[in-house]
């Protein structure tokens, strides 16, 4: 387009910016040892942010990375959905062509989303995983392109960032875990107002410890003066710094413009900036303020064949006028060398605010006539959003609507999903002022799941108001805009309410429930209730079989039983007549889950099996997704966790592979879960974290969370417990109240509270489930829950704070106990356990209690449960004394032992060495004695352990000193010195510790009882 162009360029030395370049290079250091790297660079506009990553772009190119830069486009007040991600992949692939077509082998259709080049982009599933699942393909695509060299992935401008893009962004920096990568983002920090929708993710951000921010400062005066004297050649009069800087304020942006014009002897400047960037403009010849003008209006960036068809002049004068705005520097040629941009966006943001407003529609309006009469002008992944872009802004409301529904419809394609919401909330505002005859042209309905279109065939009807709602609700709920698309809602109702259509109400009042649920304004059920109620004798249809579909996956989840298997059943029924395969496949999978938990399982075992079977030869990735998390879960309910693992593993690897981020957490949280009960607990630990780290939504992380805090407390670290346990509460909210998560939670919070000696608080967090009662299929949850309760009542039975309320404690998990389905040999072991606890919390448990369930448990594979048994058997055979019974209560501590030792089952661990040293058995075939008296490693004396055993036992001051024949004085002398020891605040905290660490018999505190 032009040649050499001589121009007054920019200061040739490069100043400061010091620090800033070495965190860069120490950035880029550690991504090269495959330690990937994530840094915002933030600052004023003008401070010089393009500048300095240009010097660490050439300096990390020098070093052998390799650099791929993308800027976020900006055109009108419109961004292009994963702009910067397009061209900086693009540029990734052209420099590593052979790695990049490696790494996107079999994902291509999914990635072309992003980068068009790849070819078509598939239909592929659009749900509101469908940006996870390309966020994710989009993540270990960088991972594996930069597997053996450095990569620096550049992403500039980001204030002007579309929603996907900012998504994607916030994806990378929390997920990246490998590859030699190093990930910069540039913004504007002055820009950033409180409503700024990139100010929400700069705060997510800076919470990520992963994430580096650098924050640009302005220049001091010396460096001023340095880079005045780089742009005159010469070292600057003292005085004529000194007024630059003053005027500047050390942006280096407008030091520039302020020396560019000193040396260009310009006299009585305005003292405003933004006057001066005008002045600079306004200096210039008028054919090429004409082209600043068009180019200012066109976009950050514009195409020279676009600006020749808008700007109207001759080929020659055209050149002649960007020659001139080049030489300039105020335009310069675009990296691709095909455009042109302002050198600096300050100066085409005031050039752009000078338009009139008829200018400026105008100049839209010749851009989009421009495009429509050669579509060629622009490259084709930009031009249905900017010509959509170029009629809004013209105020054309017949050529707008129909520019912005196809621009809708290729942001849904490249699951741009906030985008497309805002497209179809910008033809909702255009639809009253289209003329009539317009509107009957518009395309049919694009996407709205099984919404039925208006009209009789949908594929060749124009799109009617009500259908444009429809796809904006999906849009919203895809896109995670659950406020806005629930407004949409609730509108589409309203309207439905003055003209019926049960069909497309029903439809709606589905969305409404999602809805709800998402926003945590409620469980959903009423809204599934009306849904119900309006397809209710109406003909067979997808909308009706989708309803039963879901209400029936609401109850599974919910309130599982005969009504919730019937509905189950009606929507396999429906779907098939109506020929709805997804939702076929959904409904079967509950139904499979739902006969499972009704006592038949090998009969819901093949059902699930089935539909995973048929889901992975259809392609139904999403799908399959689902089963590869609920087959195993079901084997994990019948104690099937060996069988589950491997099932698993492939699940998660399924899901990895086809970005199915929910799926996947889950399927990590459903292996950890397996793996403790198999005694793996540090590769459970491993795969809850996965869990909490790849969730999409907060309930998969909420389940990893869980893991994490059951195993904390097996492990004996309630501070940690406590931390995961209020993680996986926030996760899972208070709005919609699940068995599967209310039921765990109150087991941890019970364990907890018993291992602090709290037993009310282990009361209190029971009675909520015992009131609420134990429905079918929620027995995997409740006999965890009820065990734990009956051995907390166990462990405090001598303690007189348990005292109060336990006859009444013990009656109800009695009959809780009695009314629990068993079913399976798992269940029906934990059954005979909660039994023996409950013998023990009242003293009447004897060997012929504990045998049998240790000998259940030896033919289940759960041997931290087997352990924790043959303890508790130990205890009874030394309890009724016999050389044989203490030969067997040896065996049995050293085998408990030594599984505690593998787990890191410290409260266990603790537990049998306490009771092997009272009844002076080795744990070990050497001979080692146990480890010495816990009072002992507390620092207590005799004199004190007898008085704390007195204290335990409830005894006052005055009881203590007749009983050890001392004076109420000295008694209480003692007492406060095993207070201090003990480091708690009073005489029931000492008791709880004394308790928790079985220094006392209970026949001894049985005997010291008073009474």
């Amino acid at each position: 387009m032009l040649g050499p162009v001589e121009t007054r360029s920019v200061s040739p030395v490069f100043v400061g910016r010091t620090d800033e370049l070495d965190t860069l290079n120490d950035a880029l250091a550690r991504a090269a040892a495959a330690e990937p790297q994530a840094l915002l660079l933030g600052g004023e506009a003008g401070v010089g942010k393009t500048r300095l990553v240009e010097e660490f772009a050439t300096a990390a190119a020098r070093r052998g990375a390799v650099v791929a830069v993308g800027g976020c486009v900006e055109i009108g007040a419109d961004g292009l959905p994963f702009a910067p991600f397009s061209t900086a992949l693009r540029a990734l692939r052209d420099a590593l062509p052979e790695e990049f077509t490696a790494a996107a082998a079999g994902q291509e259709e999914e990635l072309a989303r992003l980068l068009p080049d790849l070819g078509e982009a598939g239909a592929g599933r659009h749900d509101e995983q469908g940006m996870a699942r390309l966020f994710e393909l989009t993540a270990r695509l960088l991972e594996r392109v930069a597997a053996e060299h450095p990569v620096v992935l550049v992403l500039e401008d980001l204030h002007w960032a579309d929603a996907s893009t900012r998504h994607l962004l916030a994806y990378l920096f929390r997920t990246l875990r490998a590859g030699r990568l190093l990930v910069l983002a540039t913004y504007r920090s002055d820009d950033i107002h409180r409503r700024h929708p990139l100010r929400p993710l700069l705060a997510e951000l800076d919470r990520l410890r992963t994430v580096r921010r650098i924050e640009l400062a302005r220049f001091t005066r010396e460096e001023a003066g340095r880079q005045i004297a780089g742009i005159l050649a010469a070292e600057p009069d003292p005085a004529q710094v000194d007024e630059i800087y003053a005027r500047s304020d050390g942006n280096a942006f407008f030091i520039e413009e302020l020396a560019v014009a000193a040396q260009g002897d310009c006299a009585g400047l305005s003292d405003s900036l933004r006057d001066l960037l005008l002045v600079r403009v306004e200096a210039l010849p008028e054919s090429a303020q004409r082209v600043a003008r068009v180019v200012a209006e066109g976009g950050s960036t514009v195409e020279y064949r676009l600006i020749a068809a808008v700007a109207q002049l001759t080929e020659d004068d055209l050149i002649e006028a960007l020659r001139v705005a080049v030489g300039a520097n105020l335009l310069t040629v675009t990296r691709s060398g095909d455009g042109y941009r302002f050198r600096h966006s300050l100066v085409r943001e005031a050039v752009a605010d000078d338009l009139l407003p008829g200018e400026r529609s105008r100049l839209n309006r010749r851009y989009a006539e421009a495009l429509e009469a050669d579509p060629t002008l622009v490259p084709a992944d930009a031009r249905v959003m900017r010509l959509a872009s170029y009629w809004y802004h013209a105020h054309d409301a017949a050529k707008a609507l129909p520019a912005v529904l196809a621009a809708a419809v290729v942001a849904r394609r490249r699951h741009a999903y906030t985008e497309q919401l805002g497209l179809l909330e910008r033809a909702m505002e255009l639809w009253d002022s289209t003329p009539e005859e317009v509107r009957r042209a518009l395309r049919p309905v694009d996407y709205t799941e099984v919404y039925p279109p208006c009209g009789c065939d949908p594929a060749t009807t124009p799109l009617r108001y009500l259908d444009l709602m429809a796809e904006a609700a999906v849009a919203g709920r895809f896109g995670g805009e659950r406020e806005r698309a629930l407004k949409i809602t609730k509108r589409a109702l309203r309207l439905l309410a003055e003209e019926p259509d049960p069909l497309r109400a029903a439809w709606f009042w589905v969305q409404r429930a999602r809805l709800v649920q998402a926003l945590a304004r409620g469980d959903g059920w009423q809204e599934l209730g009306t849904a119900q109620d309006l397809v209710r004798g109406l003909p067979p249809s997808e909308v009706h079989a989708e309803v039963l579909a879901v209400a029936a996956s609401w109850s599974m989840q919910r309130r599982p039983g005969p009504d919730a298997l019937a509905a189950a059943e009606r929507a396999v029924e429906y779907a098939r007549m109506v020929g709805a395969r997804e939702t076929e496949l959904h409904a079967r999978l509950t139904l499979g889950g739902l006969t499972v938990e009704s006592g038949d399982p090998e009969t819901g075992l093949a059902q699930i099996r089935q539909v995973l079977r048929d889901t992975r030869a259809e392609g139904m990735h999403h799908v399959a997704g689902r089963a590869y998390v609920n087959l195993p879960s079901a084997l994990q309910s019948v104690g099937r966790d060996r069988e589950a693992v491997p099932l698993l593993r492939e699940g998660i690897e399924f899901c990895r592979g086809y970005g199915l981020l929910d799926s996947g957490a889950w399927a990590w949280a459903n292996l950890s879960e397996a793996l403790y009960s198999l005694g793996q607990w540090t590769e459970a630990a491993e795969a809850a974290a996965h869990a909490t780290r790849i969730g999409h939504s907060a309930k998969p992380r909420g389940a990893g969370a869980l893991r994490l805090a059951h195993l904390a407390l097996g492990r004996g670290d309630l501070a940690e417990a406590g931390r995961y346990l209020a993680a996986a509460r926030a996760a899972y909210g208070t709005h919609d109240p699940m068995p599967q998560h209310l039921l765990p939670l109150a087991r941890i919070t019970l364990g907890i509270a018993a291992a602090e000696g709290r037993i009310t608080d282990v009361r209190a967090a029971l009675l909520p489930a015992l009131d609420a009662g134990f429905p079918t299929g929620t027995h995997r949850y409740g006999w965890p829950l009820l065990l734990a309760a009956a051995t907390a009542e166990a462990d405090a039975r001598t303690l007189p704070a348990a005292r109060p309320g336990r006859a009444e404690m013990l009656d109800r998990l009695s009959d809780a106990v009695r009314t629990l389905t068993t079913g399976v040999p798992l269940w029906q072991a934990y059954a005979q356990w909660t039994r023996a606890e409950l013998l023990r919390a009242e003293g009447r448990d004897t060997p012929g209690a504990w045998s049998p369930v240790v000998a259940a448990f030896e033919c289940l594979d759960r041997p931290y449960d087997l352990a924790r048994l043959r303890h508790r058997l130990a205890a009874a055979l030394l309890a009724e004394g016999g050389d044989d019974e203490r030969d067997r209560a040896g065996e049995l501590l050293r085998l408990a032992a030594a599984v505690a030792a593998h787990l890191g089952a410290r409260p266990l661990a603790d537990a049998v060495a306490r009771l092997a040293q009272r009844a002076r058995l080795t744990l070990t075939g050497a001979g080692r004695q146990a480890p010495a008296d816990p009072a002992a490693a507390l620092g207590l004396t005799s004199r004190e352990r007898d008085v704390l055993g007195l204290v335990a036992a409830g005894r006052t001051n005055r009881q203590i000193a007749e009983a050890l024949f001392i004076s109420p004085k000295t008694a209480s002398v003692h007492v406060s010195n095993i207070l201090s020891k003990l480091g708690v605040s009073g005489r029931g905290e000492a008791a709880a510790v004394a308790h928790r660490l079985g220094l006392f018999t209970a026949g001894t505190l049985a005997a010291e009882t008073p009474g």
